[in-house]
């Protein structure tokens, strides 16, 4: 592809990065000043410059030949040593150009839907901060040219997720959430980093290697278009004795995995949902968990050379968007159910781009992003009216109202996310309803829509492929029936939440009303996008332009050599479409018999007649409590091991040292004191003795020298006398 030097590309992240941080260093004295509306004007006005920024960049992208469509904007060489170079470069393509349209459009409306949302919140400064600069760091993420660039933002967006779902971080729970997704996403980034070693060494920068070798150098890089280069050499390549590419891909799929909340590694987004109702809209729906998706799509042409990568991500996806969609099925929090359907959808988006169906699933993310910001800013709308309606001055009790005598019920003890508190809502909330009811049509694949097309591609694909290990029909099986859970629950939710009666009493009823204009106005944009997103995909089926298809072609085409496809007949491809509009009625119908009606008794009866099977999905399988009774149990009693040996062994051993050093150090000084000073010592006292008894003859009495000298003559002859004679 060639690439055309533009300047200015950095201007997308680098706008809400500045939005960001004047929020983060003076909106505190901001928000006191002048009140926290100077906080929102400046953190929508830098979400909103960006995407003007987008849609220009995007424009002038769209104007060029398909061969040409390549921004690249160079700012300087970041890291250089020998013949490796790293560059501070932002490269916008028809892949990046979609998710940054995608992640600025989105992002500016949930400011917007923010500004009530989070009216009279003390820290709305701190907020607006973090949104503006996840934004930052997700531009940054899907512009970056290079792995080191990427890295930055796959690290920047985990960083606020983890400030943004722990944001009422006084709350205990709300900080273990935020904790759970950082320590869980660091061990995803851990395979991020094995991935990029393990390619560059590969590509020459092992220490077998001779850096400095001509060969090499020109190898050794890692930027994306220059290592789709080197995909020739890679395809022969082995890293201890294994594929070169199936080591690279399958460490990248494991950081995938955690970014975008894929077994084992999905289990800090549903607890995520312990954040502001916009956040998760933001982050864990429409962006950063797609991340894990677009990573996997920028390097097509590594998995497209190995097919046991490319049956683990199908895999992986297949069997969390089925495990996630059953869990669904039971969840009484509506932000929960949520959270299951989006692990479930980025299951889908997985099987997808592990088939080789790359277009398919970077449109699935785009439709759902649409999709998924309506449900989960309408069930913020929801959450907002019974807030008010029952009065709630701090968190929600987990608390059935079912277990309460109705003349003991206080409105104060129910949870405002309980759907078994609701019902009966679309009388007060007329727009909240009708939106959340277009974007839970979306979801579950009905015609024209935007899911269905998606969805339809993705399962159609799934059948067709012959690029897996595993069996396309097993994975449409599973697609399928993923999808049919799906329609499921997403209707249970809406019926539960929206017909019937209110169930929370009627002095609560009274005090509903509908949301203010700033978030049912994104909810109505949402909702258009829902319906009509998916046009950009029409079936090939239909003999109507496929826009995407062609956009994305010039991004894909050096992996469409490698992918490989079944013959399938029209019939068949008709047959799998119309099985997926079956599998959408069938999933409403199922859900209008059991919940459109509140005083239905078939979902009781179920649970009666299967309780074990019950009690296992309502669990949630107990993945936590393995997980807490494992993993967690283990780290804590390794970390109390670690710590008994620093403070018994390490510490012990050098208190031990220190305290024979003093034992030491008094026996040299009683050694000192008792016999080299007391040898000085004595030798002085016997000259000062010698000394005072000289003193009693150097009288300076010539008389007494006289007797002391015949006294001495005297004793010396008489000895001569007796001796010597």
């Amino acid at each position: 592809m060639e690439m055309i030097e533009i300047r200015g590309l950095w201007l997308l992240p680098v706008i809400p990065l500045i939005g960001g941080t004047l929020n983060g260093l003076f909106g505190a004295k901001i928000q006191r000043r002048w009140g926290e509306r100077a906080v929102q004007v400046l953190a929508i006005a830098a979400a909103a410059l960006s995407f003007a920024v987008a849609v220009l960049l995007f424009a002038k992208l769209a104007s060029l030949a398909p061969v040409q469509r390549g921004l690249l904007c160079h700012c300087f060489d970041w890291i250089r040593t020998g013949g490796f170079t790293v560059p501070m470069a932002f490269w916008l393509d028809p892949l990046s150009g979609l998710m940054v349209l995608m992640v600025t459009f989105v992002g500016t409306l949930i400011h917007i839907y923010s500004t009530t949302y989070m009216r009279g919140d003390s820290g709305t400064w701190r907020y607006f901060s973090f949104l503006n600069l996840f934004l930052a760091a997700m531009l940054t993420l899907v512009l970056a040219d290079n792995f080191v660039l990427l890295f930055v933002g796959w690290e920047g967006v985990g960083l606020c997720s983890y400030l943004l779902i722990g944001f009422w971080y006084k709350d205990q729970d709300n900080a273990r959430a935020g904790l759970k997704a950082f320590v869980t996403n660091r061990v995803g980034d851990l395979g991020l980093l094995l991935g990029v070693a393990a390619l560059f060494w590969s590509l020459g920068g092992g220490w077998n290697a001779a850096a400095s070798a001509p060969a090499h150098a020109e190898r050794m890089t890692l930027v994306f278009r220059e290592v789709q280069g080197q995909a020739s050499f890679l395809a022969g390549a082995r890293v201890f004795g294994m594929p070169a590419a199936t080591l690279v891909c399958l460490l990248l799929l494991w950081a995938a995995t955690a970014k975008s909340a894929q077994i084992p590694l999905y289990v800090w987004l549903p607890d995520a949902m312990a954040g502001p109702t916009p956040v998760s809209a933001l982050i864990h729906a429409a962006t950063m968990v797609t991340a894990g998706v677009y990573l996997i799509a920028r390097m097509h042409f590594l998995f497209a050379l190995s097919p046991v990568a490319m049956t683990a991500t199908a895999l992986v996806g297949a069997c969390t968007a089925l495990f996630a969609a059953t869990i669904g099925l039971f969840q009484h929090d509506i932000k929960k159910v949520l959270a299951y359907s989006t692990i479930s959808q980025l299951g889908l988006m997985f099987m997808a781009v592990g088939v080789g169906a790359f277009t398919a699933g970077i449109f699935h993310l785009l439709t759902h992003a649409f999709f998924k910001a309506c449900l989960f800013l309408g069930a913020g709308s929801v959450i907002h009216a019974m807030h008010h309606a029952l009065g709630h001055s701090g968190d929600p009790k987990d608390l059935d109202p079912k277990d309460l005598d109705p003349k003991d019920l206080d409105p104060k003890d129910l949870d405002p996310q309980d759907m078994r508190n609701m019902g009966g809502l679309g009388r007060f909330l007329p727009k909240t309803r009708f939106t959340y009811l277009t974007a839970c049509l979306a979801i579950s694949g009905f015609p024209i829509l935007a899911g269905f097309f998606s969805k339809d591609e993705i399962l159609w694909k799934s059948f067709i492929n012959a690029n897996t290990l595993i069996s396309g029909r097993v994975l449409w099986m599973i697609g399928a029936v993923s999808s049919f859970l799906t329609a499921f629950y997403m209707f249970r939710s809406y019926f539960k939440a929206f017909s019937g009666n209110f169930r929370s009493g009627p002095k609560a009823a009274e005090k509903l009303h509908e949301s203010p204009a700033a978030m049912t106005g994104v909810l109505w944009v949402l909702a258009v996008f829902s319906a009509v997103a998916g046009w950009i995909g029409l079936p090939a089926l239909w003999r109507l332009p496929n826009w995407i298809d062609g956009w994305l072609e010039p991004v894909f085409e050096g992996s469409r050599p490698l992918i490989r496809w079944h013959e399938a007949s029209h019939s068949a491809e008709w047959g799998i479409l119309l099985a997926s509009v079956a599998i959408a009625l069938a999933g409403f119908g199922l859900a209008a018999l059991l919940f459109r009606n509140a005083r239905s008794s078939a979902p009781s009866v179920f649970v009666r007649a299967l309780p074990s099977i019950h009690r296992l999905i309502y669990g949630k399988y107990f993945v936590d409590e393995l997980n807490q009774a494992t993993v967690i149990s283990g780290t804590r009693r390794l970390s109390e091991l670690c710590d008994a040996t620093d403070r018994r062994a390490v510490d012990g051993l050098v208190n031990g040292i220190g305290s024979a050093g003093r034992r030491l150090g008094r026996l040299s000084g009683l050694n000192d004191s008792a016999i080299v000073d007391g040898a000085v010592n004595g030798i002085a006292a016997v000259a000062g003795f010698a000394g005072r008894l000289m003193r009693l003859v150097q009288t300076g009495r010539v008389q007494t020298y006289l007797y002391v000298f015949t006294g001495g003559a005297a004793i010396a002859v008489l000895a001569r006398a007796l001796f010597f004679h």
